[in-house]
């Protein structure tokens, strides 16, 4: 493990549009959006997945599907830490974080918004993602012991998985 790095891009959970006074940051999950955040986060934990980091961006849609991965996945929701910059987020901001993460940390799974989080997994992947689905997860392994070494050159295997994915 010591030579590689696994990052997890998961888009928030699908969010309500119900209230049209409210700005967008605050909007929130819808009851279809909470449930997909918790079928993926199961299946997560299913294949023993436990990140070492989980960040966030603040807006509510994003922090509560961070909140449903991290409770399931037995990582305290208050260690979740916020990154002002990932909302609504921009794919080299984003990317500039990862690689700047400790090499001590083996494993960190980040929470956000496309379409920067799209373009955040086609950076490192070799084919193009049309969308990262909501609640939709990119899982990167990397062959580095850097976050700031990884490329698309050392992906070790990439895997996107979303609620409507049949096994």
């Amino acid at each position: 493990m010591e030579n590689q790095k696994q990052l997890y891009i998961v888009r928030h959970g699908k969010s309500s549009w119900k209230y049209e006074s409210i700005e967008d940051i605050d909007r929130h999950l819808k009851e279809r959006g909470i449930h997909d955040a918790y079928t993926m986060a199961k299946r997560l934990k299913d294949k023993k997945i436990k990140p070492e980091l989980i960040i966030s961006s603040p807006a509510a849609r994003a922090f509560h599907t961070a909140s449903i991965f991290a409770r399931t996945l037995d990582y305290s929701p208050e260690q979740i830490t916020i990154r002002s910059h990932f909302y609504p987020g921009e794919d080299s901001e984003i990317i500039d974080t990862i690689k700047g993460l400790d090499k001590n940390v083996h494993s960190v799974m980040i929470f956000g918004h496309n379409p920067a989080f799209t373009d955040t997994a086609n950076h490192f992947l070799s084919e193009d993602l049309d969308k990262l689905p909501t609640s939709g997860v990119a899982m990167i392994s990397f062959n580095s012991s850097s976050w700031k070494d990884i490329d698309k050159d050392n992906v070790r295997q990439a895997e996107i998985d979303y609620p409507k994915k049949k096994g």
